[in-house]
């Protein structure tokens, strides 16, 4: 097992998870990069992505951000369109690449509102959404997750910032289970095709959750409000590079 591939899995874990991501899209970015094939890349992300959604679900559920009437609406459409996302087999480098910039605006933006004249402002919310909303929200959402392979925290994350659903810590709270039900979803689509789970290290897995476990106590209990805006901008930007990639 390549240790410079297990520290960068752990890295990444942390990140993300310390912003509610699970980090897929930094997974097959690294694993990309190290010479992995696609078939194992992208069951190997769901599968780590499963393990850091549970810590960074478990621990912003305990520091008590996480708001059960956005998420279930949002889960409960979610899932079914994952599950037919994954079955379609449609081009996606248009698709991924206006992602990416629609990603970068967002991280751009998130800079922008974190200074402290625009803080307040960038963290106060508006009225949530009527229940219909957020169904087609993660309706949507959980399509896009089914096709490109990711858990939809990059594509959830800055659409409820951008409608300002809930502060900072509470879209976290509700991003990280929402990646959890859909990377599971996904498993379950691949499994449902005959594609098998690949084999995951013990190093890597251990990596994952002890970036998990670390990222998202942090993002939790500790981060201030700007730190976190500024967390997610970069987990967006590393995003939209992945897309944006070959």
């Amino acid at each position: 097992m390549n240790a410079a591939l297990v520290v960068a899995i752990g890295a990444v874990a942390l990140l993300y998870a310390s912003v509610g991501h699970a980090g897929a899209t930094g997974y097959i970015a690294v694993m990309t990069l190290f010479g992995i094939g696609p078939d194992v890349i992208r069951p190997t992300a769901l599968v780590l992505n499963v393990l850091v959604a549970s810590i960074a679900s478990v621990q912003f559920f305990r520091a008590g951000h996480f708001r059960g009437g956005l998420f279930w609406p949002l889960a409960a459409a979610s899932v079914p369109c994952a599950l037919l996302g994954g079955a379609i087999r449609l081009p996606t480098e248009t698709f991924e690449k206006l992602v990416g910039a629609v990603l970068v605006v967002s991280a751009i933006r998130l800079v922008h509102d974190s200074w402290p004249t625009r803080s307040r402002r960038a963290v106060t919310p508006t009225s949530p959404p009527v229940t219909p909303v957020l169904a087609a929200i993660g309706g949507g959402i959980g399509l896009l997750s089914g096709l490109t392979g990711v858990g939809g925290g990059v594509f959830l994350t800055p659409l409820l910032l951008a409608l300002r659903t809930a502060p900072v810590k509470e879209v976290a709270a509700i991003t990280a289970p929402f990646i959890l039900v859909n990377s599971l979803a996904g498993l379950a689509g691949g499994l449902a095709t005959g594609r098998p789970l690949p084999p995951v290290s013990l190093p890597v897995i251990a990596a994952a959750v002890i970036g998990g476990v670390i990222g998202s106590h942090l993002g939790a209990f500790h981060l201030p409000v700007r730190g976190m805006q500024l967390l997610m901008a970069a987990v967006l930007a590393i995003a939209s590079v992945k897309l944006f990639g070959p």
